[in-house]
């Protein structure tokens, strides 16, 4: 298969339209379902997800809390479906998030708190699952079928669903305005790609690393590992840079590869001072930053195409999906169908 005829890349492509669809259809279906959370005088949000959707939770979370003050919790599904617990979700919104709607612990914490009376929405990209059909208020991502195995615009777009409800909670129709350049944001990521596929022989032997990243874009750094996991079977690891600080760096010896996920914003001191020691221990930086610091440390750089810093997780990883997309095909894997993987994932 040619890289031009890969599933993977077409869909990671795909994402400017696919975006734009989020913003024709679901902000007023967003509006909604933060108007019905405003009435049930919500206090919190509880959000069940798994792997990639986990990640886009993780996002929620950030989000949520920066910009509305509400806490979000990230649901141990395993407490509903394993210990049969009965969690009180007094007041809580309960989010579910599943690109194929079809994650059956996700679906039975949205079935039990449905259950239970709260007021239950989700994040899927399938209108007819079982989880558009389990929430009181479902949303979608309007990605279109996504047939290769790593989630791609399924996640930007589940991101973008979250951050049009944030927004709306919050009532900030600034920060609509800002999500509303969110497809062309991305075709500036996409216009990248030659430069990030230059950089990807350069790694074709690397077998394990670390993925850093602090605050709102530590979901980047786990969905990034993930993907790199994938489509490459590298042992890719995530860390919050200041966990990281705090005794997994000791591993660090000359040439060990670091992917430093560090746009400008509020935690960019510490992706400095994270830097510094890494450099002190001369690590090999692959750095995704705009911050002239950072950059002027890295051993390479992955370009950073300027935005909104609470929109960075999705302009982001765009260029992390085109990185490991070309470091799979310099190694001679085949993205689209990762060895032992299936599409769904079902556990319980």
């Amino acid at each position: 298969m040619e890289p031009h005829d890969s599933i993977m890349l077409r869909e990671i492509r795909e994402q400017p339209e696919a975006l734009q669809r989020v913003l024709d259809l679901e902000l007023e279906r967003s509006a909604e379902l933060a108007a019905a959370a405003r009435a049930s005088r919500v206090t919190m949000l509880f959000i069940a997800g798994r792997g990639t959707s986990d990640h886009a939770a993780i996002y929620a979370k950030y989000l949520g809390e920066i910009v509305t003050g509400l806490p979000v919790a990230l649901a141990a599904a395993s407490v509903f479906t394993l210990y049969n617990a009965r969690v009180r979700l007094d007041s809580a919104l309960v989010l579910g998030i599943s690109q194929s709607g079809k994650a059956a612990d996700a679906n039975e914490v949205l079935r039990r708190a449905r259950e239970d009376g709260r007021l239950t929405g989700c994040i899927t990209n399938d209108p007819d699952s079982v989880m558009a059909a389990t929430a009181e208020y479902p949303l979608f991502c309007r990605a279109g079928v996504e047939k290769s195995l790593p989630a791609t615009k399924t996640y930007t777009t589940s991101l973008a669903v979250v951050y049009a409800l944030i927004a709306c909670l919050a009532e900030r129709p600034d920060l609509l305005d800002d999500l509303k350049r969110i497809p062309e944001l991305v075709s500036n990521a996409l216009a990248r790609e030659e430069e990030v596929a230059d950089h990807a022989e350069r790694y074709r032997y690397m077998e394990e690393c670390v993925v850093l990243a602090r605050g709102i874009n530590q979901c980047s750094a786990m969905e990034t590992a993930l993907k790199l996991s994938e489509t490459s079977y590298l042992r890719a690891q995530p860390f919050s840079a200041a966990d990281f600080l705090h005794g997994p760096i000791a591993v660090i010896d000359e040439g060990y590869p670091c992917l430093l996920f560090a746009p400008d914003g509020p935690g960019i001191e510490t992706m400095v001072e994270l830097a510094d020691a890494l450099e002190k221990r001369r690590a090999e930086m692959l750095v995704l930053s705009d911050h002239p610091d950072l950059l002027r440390r890295a051993t390479k750089t992955l370009p950073m195409p300027p935005a909104p810093e609470l929109l960075t997780p999705i302009v982001g990883i765009v260029i992390s999906q085109l990185f490991a997309y070309h470091l799979a095909r310099v190694k001679g894997r085949d993205p689209d169908r990762p060895r032992g993987l299936q599409k769904v994932t079902h556990t319980f």
